[in-house]
Parts: C-alpha cells; sequence; structure tokens
C-alpha cells in the first residue's frame, strides 16, 4: 500500500479519503515542523500532503526514497523546489480556485479595516480610551469613488477588481496580460507600475512570489505612491520589502498597510 505524509492537521473529510486507499501519517501536533523533522518523518513514504509553510526542497525528496507526488495545500507553490522536483520525476500539484473567493473577500475586509482605521478603534476603546465623540476622532479613509491599484488580475485579481463596482473607483491594474474582464466589468485601465503607484488611493496586491516579484515593491516605489495610500498584500510577504515598508509607516511615508 502506498504511504502518504501529511505534515498538519488538516479538515478530516479529506483525512478520511486518503485512510480509505493509502497507508496515512500526519503530524498530529498543530505547528509547523521543522525541515529536519519533515525529512525523519517523510522517510520511504510515496506522497507528501505539504502547506504552504513547509519547505519541500531536495533534501527531503531525497529522504523520501519513493516520492512520486507532492500535495501542496496551498495555491502557491514557492515552497517547493520545482525543477528538483522535475529532475526526479515527482508530480506537484495545488489548489488553484479554492480560495479566490476568500482571499479576495479577505482583501477588501483588510483594505476596510485599514481605511475605516476599524483595528485602531476596537483598541483604542478596549484600552478606555474612549471619553466621548470627537469631530477629529480616527478619522479614516473615503472608499466611494477613488482610484483603486491592482497590482495582478489572475483569477484572485480579477475576484478582487470586481467587488469595487460597488464603489464606482477608478480602477488601474498592472499585468503583463490585459484582462478583458476587468475592462469591460470596471472599466480598468492597464497602466504601467510606476503610474499605478502614483496615482492610485488604494494599491492591493495579487501576485505569485518569483524571482521577479521577489521585493517588487521596496523603499523607491513606496516613495512614489500618495501620502494617503492604503497597502495591502494579500499574496506572499516578502513580494514587499517588509523592512522598508515598517519604516514608511513608522514615518508616515504612506497612510497604512
Amino acid at each position: 500500500m502506498h504511504k502518504v505524509f501529511i505534515t498538519r492537521k488538516i479538515p478530516g473529510i479529506a483525512i478520511k479519503m486518503l485512510k480509505s486507499k493509502y497507508s496515512v501519517r500526519i503530524n498530529k501536533e498543530d505547528r509547523q515542523l521543522t525541515k529536519k523533522q519533515i525529512i525523519k518523518r517523510a522517510k520511504n513514504v510515496n506522497a507528501i500532503l505539504s502547506l504552504l509553510t513547509d519547505r519541500i526542497d531536495k533534501e527531503v525528496m531525497a529522504a523520501a526514497k519513493g516520492l512520486k507526488v507532492i500535495a501542496n495545500y496551498a495555491v502557491g507553490y514557492d515552497n517547493i523546489d520545482i525543477n528538483e522536483a522535475k529532475k526526479r520525476g515527482i508530480i506537484v500539484t495545488n489548489t488553484p480556485g479554492v480560495l479566490t473567493e476568500t482571499t479576495a473577500d479577505l482583501a477588501w475586509a483588510l483594505l476596510f479595516a485599514t481605511a475605516r482605521r476599524i483595528v485602531e478603534g476596537d483598541k483604542f476603546t478596549r484600552n478606555g480610551k474612549f471619553k466621548g465623540w470627537k469631530p477629529t476622532l480616527l478619522l479614516g479613509y473615503d472608499i466611494y469613488q477613488k482610484v483603486l491599484g491592482v497590482i495582478g488580475t489572475g483569477r484572485i485579481g480579477t475576484a478582487f477588481v470586481l467587488r469595487s463596482k460597488g464603489f464606482n473607483m477608478k480602477v488601474l491594474y498592472y499585468d503583463k496580460k490585459r484582462n478583458p474582464i476587468v475592462e469591460k466589468e470596471c472599466k480598468g485601465k492597464q497602466v504601467t507600475l510606476n503610474r499605478l503607484l502614483k496615482e492610485s488611493d488604494f494599491i492591493s496586491l495579487h501576485i505569485p512570489l518569483n524571482k521577479d516579484t521577489y521585493h517588487l515593491i521596496g523603499e523607491k516605489e513606496i516613495e512614489c505612491m500618495k501620502k494617503t495610500v492604503i497597502l495591502i498584500n494579500t499574496s506572499r510577504e516578502p513580494i514587499i520589502d517588509e523592512m522598508a515598508l515598517a519604516d514608511a509607516l513608522r514615518k508616515n511615508v504612506i497612510a497604512g498597510a
């Protein structure tokens, strides 16, 4: 019987399905395993069901002698050494589409929360600082009819843009390919990255992490933005230079992220 190693607990229905056909080994601890622990537990398995937090590289693949499949429990797969998997004839799968609408919803939730200073207001009240209404207390930023800049209009980026229709926003998007859905449904305009950064009131990132997108948004790009801009990232964290962003927020170079 083929052996499957699951690196962390996943919904029971999936485990039940796998156990009906295969010998399944599960990391029962609800925590991320170190690479050393993954190597130890993945020895001689035929399939690994990994999470985006698991680095599946040459060492891991070499330890799992009979490895045929790496099923990544995520849309992105930058945690897997794809070239090494190709060399070894290992099939790599992901889960495109399953979180499209969910992630688009989350991106809007983050945009709302940041623009209207929801988290700040909650903390302000819980800490007993609220003493009554003031005209200037925790003023946020309007969203209606503002300029929305979207970097990446794949499945998630497109779903995100479509949700902007109710706010009558002007949509600018940056992508290698034109997006007819965004252009038809939201009158979106394909522009250069530089123009998007300069003109947008809200910027949302929806691109995969690779050598071309690593630190796509750094100090230079942040300085191009409006001082009132709000930056949202539901892609991989390294697409933005975290230190540059933190510094910009401390110095009030941009409004929020």
